[in-house]
């Protein structure tokens, strides 16, 4: 499981760093076509998301746990 987080995290980090650069690159005029930029951009946010989601559901099961009496 750990190493499945480690993978994911990478991943959205991977796909954040591909948005920046596309950004870099339309802004210096290196890349004429925006949609791709706007592609990779939307590709980080879901990502990102996603990641989100699984952290908030992983906090309410630790959560979820921690109020069970023993």
């Amino acid at each position: 499981f750990k190493e499945f987080l480690t993978e994911s995290i990478g991943e959205v980090q991977r796909l954040q760093n591909e948005a920046d650069t596309s950004i870099k690159q339309v802004v210096s005029g290196e890349i004429k076509d925006v949609s791709d930029a706007v592609v990779a951009v939307e590709k980080a946010d879901m990502a990102f998301q996603t990641m989100m989601a699984v952290r908030n559901k992983m906090v309410a099961a630790y959560e979820e746990i921690m109020r069970m009496q023993v």
